[in-house]
C-alpha cells in the first residue's frame, strides 16, 4: 500500500506532505483545486511522462517522493532484483522522482538512480490509475485478447510464449521464403559479384591472425641493422670489454679476504658470483640472437606485398581477417541461394510447412484455453455487471478466427497472428431481447465506467496491484448507480488500497478515508493544500457537494444521514 507522499513545487502545489492508510480513500474539492495533480504526481512518480510545464512557476525543479508498505511475496521485488536495485522486503520502498524546469528528468529507488524505462517496470507493479478516459481502451479489441489472456491464467501465458517462439520462426521462414521468390535480374547481377568476391577471397588463403603475424615480422625485418648494432655492441662490452673480467677480478679480491670477515664477506661474493653467471649467460645469449639476425630485402617486399593484399581485402570485405572470413561464409551461401535457387525454394517451403503445423498445433490448444477462459470471464463480469445496477445485461467474450473465419475445420488454411488464431471481442447487451453488440456501438459513458470497474474488481486479485486510483470514472452517472459504484469501490478496498477522485456525494460517503482538496492565494501566490477530514469537518465537505454554495442544517442533516447509511452498509 501507499503509506506517504510528498509533492514541492508542482503546478499549483508548493508543498504537500500527506499520510494514507488502508482501505477506500476519496478526494473531494471544488473544480480546478488541484484534485487531477495530486494524481499526476503519483503517475509521474510510477514513471509517467512528464514535462517543464508542469513545474511551479519560478522554481528550478518538481519534486515528488512517495513510500510503499509492501508483502513479501509482492511481484515487485522479483523485478526489482531483476533490475539490479538493492531493495528488501523488510523495509519500506521508497520512489523518488524529479523534473527540472528545463525538462530533465531523474529518478531513484530506494536513493539508487534508475532509467525511466526501470521506473515504470516497476511502477507497473505499483499503481493502477483508471482516468475519466480510460474507458476508451475497451473500445479497442486488440486490449480484449489480453485483458482475456491475463484472466486465463499461467497455463495460457507460458503457452502462449512456447506459440510465440514458433511463430517467429515461421515468420523468419516466410521473410526468406518471400525474398527468393522476388529473384529478379538484379540477383543474376549479384551472382557475378559473389563469385568474384568469393574467387579474390579464397584465392587469398587468409588465417586468422595472420595479419598481425607478418606486422611483427616486417618491424624485425625493417630494423635488422639497428638491432645488430645495438646487441653487437652490448656483446662486446660484456664480453670482449672489461664487463665480465671486471666482476671476476672483483670475485678474486673478495674471496682472498673473505676468511677475515666470513659475516660480510660471504653474502656479497655470493652476489658477484651470481651476477657474473648471469651476465656471461646473458653475453652467450645476445650472441646467438646476433648470429641469428638477418637481413633480407627479398622476404621484407613479401612481406609488404602480402599486407597490402589483406589490407585492401579489409577495406572491401571487414576491419579484420576474421570479419573477412565470415563475409566469405554469408556471400557463399547467398550464391548458393542463387545457384540452387529451386532446392532452396523446396526446402523454405518445407520448413515453413512444418513450422505452420507446429504453430497451428500451439495455436489451436491457445484457441481452447481461451475458449474455457471465455465463459468464466463473461460469467464473473456478469456478476459484477449485477451488482453495479445492470441486473439485465449480458456480456460475452466472443471468440472469432482471424479474418472472420468460424469453421472448425483446420484443413483449411488458418491465418495466424502473434497472439494465434483467435480475434477476442467483448459483446454487450444492456437491455432485454436486444442482440448482443460490440461495446462501441451500444455503451454509454456510465456503463462504461461500470464495466471497468467490474474488469478491475476481477484482476485486482490477478495483477496483485497494490494501489487503484479511479479518476473521476463515476462520470456520467448517478442516483443508484453511482451508490453501487461507492460499494463495489468499497468493497474492492478490502482487497487493495483504493483511491477516488469524485464530485457524488453517494462516493464520498463510502469512504474510509477523506482527503479535501483546496486552493488559497497565499502572498499573491496559489498554493493548493491537502487535508484529511474528521466526521464534522466530513460533514461539511458532503454538504458542500450536496448543496453547492449554500450549506444548510438540511444538507448538513443529510450528509450525517449518508454517512451513518454509508457506516452500516459497510458494517454489513
Amino acid at each position: 500500500m501507499l503509506r506517504e507522499m510528498s509533492i514541492r513545487n508542482l503546478a499549483v502545489i508548493e508543498e504537500v506532505n500527506v499520510s494514507f492508510h488502508h482501505g477506500f480513500h476519496v478526494l473531494t474539492g471544488e473544480t480546478g483545486a488541484g484534485k487531477s495533480i495530486i494524481i499526476d504526481a503519483l503517475s509521474l512518480i510510477v514513471g509517467g511522462r512528464g514535462s517543464a510545464d508542469m513545474v511551479r512557476y519560478g522554481c528550478d525543479k518538481a519534486e515528488m517522493e512517495a513510500m510503499f508498505d509492501l508483502n513479501r511475496n509482492h511481484p515487485v521485488w522479483r523485478v526489482l532484483e531483476r533490475l539490479g536495485v538493492h531493495a528488501s522486503p523488510d523495509e519500506m520502498l521508497v520512489v523518488r522522482r524529479e523534473l527540472s524546469s528545463h525538462g530533465k528528468s531523474s529518478s531513484r529507488v530506494n536513493g539508487q538512480l534508475v532509467t525511466m524505462t526501470m521506473l515504470r517496470e516497476i511502477g507497473e507493479c505499483l499503481v493502477n490509475i483508471h482516468g475519466q478516459h480510460e474507458h476508451q481502451s475497451l473500445l479497442r479489441t486488440e486490449q480484449h485478447m489480453e485483458w482475456l489472456d491475463m484472466f486465463a491464467g499461467d497455463l495460457l501465458i507460458e503457452r502462449k510464449q512456447s506459440y510465440r517462439q514458433v511463430y517467429q520462426q515461421l515468420m523468419r521462414a516466410k521473410a526468406d521464403l518471400r525474398e527468393l521468390e522476388e529473384t529478379t535480374r538484379h540477383n543474376v547481377q549479384m551472382l557475378d559479384l559473389y563469385r568474384f568476391q568469393i574467387e579474390e577471397i579464397t584465392n587469398a588463403s587468409l588465417k586468422p591472425g595472420e595479419d598481425e603475424r607478418l606486422t611483427e615480422e616486417k618491424r624485425k625485418l625493417q630494423y635488422a641493422g639497428k638491432r645488430m648494432d645495438s646487441v653487437s655492441e652490448a656483446y662486446n662490452l660484456l664480453h670482449g670489454g672489461k664487463g665480465l673480467d671486471a666482476l671476476s677480478k672483483a670475485i678474486t679480491k673478495l674471496t682472498d679476504i673473505q676468511a677475515y670477515d666470513p659475516s660480510r664477506i660471504a653474502p656479497l661474493l655470493e652476489q658477484l658470483q651470481s651476477a657474473f653467471y648471469q651476465a656471461e649467460d646473458a653475453a652467450f645469449q645476445l650472441r646467438d640472437y646476433r648470429d641469428g639476425i638477418d637481413s633480407d630485402p627479398e622476404q621484407l617486399a613479401v612481406i609488404d606485398d602480402r599486407l597490402d593484399l589483406i589490407h585492401s581485402l579489409k577495406r572491401k570485405y571487414g576491419e579484420s581477417i576474421p570479419d573477412i572470413l565470415a563475409y566469405l561464409e554469408k556471400t557463399s551461401l547467398e550464391r548458393d541461394k542463387i545457384e540452387n535457387r529451386d532446392e532452396y525454394l523446396e526446402k523454405l517451403r518445407k520448413e515453413q510447412q512444418v513450422l505452420y503445423e507446429r504453430a497451428l498445433e500451439h495455436a489451436t490448444e491457445l484457441s481452447q484455453l481461451r475458449a474455457h477462459a471465455s465463459k468464466r470471464l463473461s460469467e464473473s463480469i456478469e456478476s459484477e455487471l449485477k451488482q453495479l445496477q445492470m441486473n439485465n445485461t449480458i456480456f460475452c467474450v466472443h471468440m472469432e478466427r482471424i479474418g472472420g473465419n468460424n469453421t472448425n475445420n483446420l484443413s483449411e488454411y488458418v491465418q495466424l497472428n502473434s497472439n494465434g488464431m483467435d480475434e477476442a471481442v467483448f459483446m454487450l447487451s444492456t437491455n432485454p431481447g436486444e442482440p448482443l453488440k460490440p461495446l462501441s456501438k451500444i455503451a454509454s459513458g456510465g456503463e462504461m465506467s461500470r464495466i471497468m470497474l467490474a474488469l478491475k474488481s476481477i484482476f485486482a486479485e490477478i495483477d496483485q496491484i497494490p494501489v487503484l486510483i479511479f479518476d473521476e470514472v463515476d462520470t456520467g452517472v448517478s442516483g443508484r448507480a453511482a451508490q453501487a459504484i461507492a460499494e463495489k469501490m468499497s468493497q474492492l478496498s478490502s482487497r487493495c488500497q483504493i483511491f477516488s477522485i469524485t464530485h457524488l456525494p453517494q462516493v464520498a460517503c463510502m469512504a474510509d478515508h477523506h482527503y479535501e482538496i483546496s486552493k488559497q492565494v497565499v502572498g499573491q501566490r496559489t498554493c493548493t493544500s491537502v487535508a484529511m477530514l474528521n466526521l464534522n469537518t466530513r460533514i461539511e465537505e458532503l454538504a458542500r457537494m450536496l448543496g453547492g454554495v449554500e450549506v444548510t442544517e438540511k444538507t448538513r442533516h443529510h450528509a450525517q444521514e449518508m454517512l451513518d447509511l454509508a457506516s452500516r452498509q459497510k458494517g454489513a
